[in-house]
Order: structure tokens, then sequence, then C-alpha cells
């Protein structure tokens, strides 16, 4: 279960830097234009933020195709590869 755990730390990670690069471009953006204002940072801090959501949608549905035939699965090994692939299922589907 812990390294399942271990794994889900590692996707939360590698979302939010790809959350923070699309914040930042959309920021760079946002400066581009001279836009300097509270407004314009909460503008583009929404419009990164929306185009930000197509890759992790993306990445969780690749994840959870992935593992949901080991969740499925009756061979050897398989109770402990559903420990390891529970907690990525259960936190990908959360988001």
């Amino acid at each position: 279960m812990w390294v399942g755990l271990i794994a889900l730390a590692g996707l939360d990670a590698e979302t939010g830097v790809v959350m923070l690069l699309y914040l930042d471009h959309a920021f760079d953006a946002a400066k581009k234009q001279g836009a300097i204002t509270l407004y314009a940072l909460k503008e583009a801090v929404n419009n990164g933020g929306g185009t930000a959501r197509a890759p992790q949608i993306m990445t969780a549905s690749v994840i959870i195709a992935g593992l949901l035939p080991i969740m499925w699965s009756n061979g050897t090994g398989s109770d402990v590869m559903k420990r390891i692939a529970a907690p990525m299922v259960g936190g990908s589907l959360r988001r």
C-alpha cells in the first residue's frame, strides 16, 4: 500500500509542475500585453488553470486505464500488485 501512496505522491508532484508551467505561460502572456493588474493576474490564473485541465484529465485516464486490469487480475502476484494499484486508482479517480 505504501508503495502505491508514494507513487501517487509522485504523480501529484508531476501534476503540480504541469499546472505551474501552464500558469507561468499564461502570466507571461498577460505580462506581454502590458496588463499587470490584479484583475489581469486573476484572468491569467483562470486561463492557465483551465488549459492545464486537459493534460491532467488525460494523465488520470491513462493511469486508470492501465491499472484497472491489475485491479481485476487473479494471477500469481496479483495480491501484491493490487496493493500498489489501489491507491493510485483511487487517487486518480478523486481528482
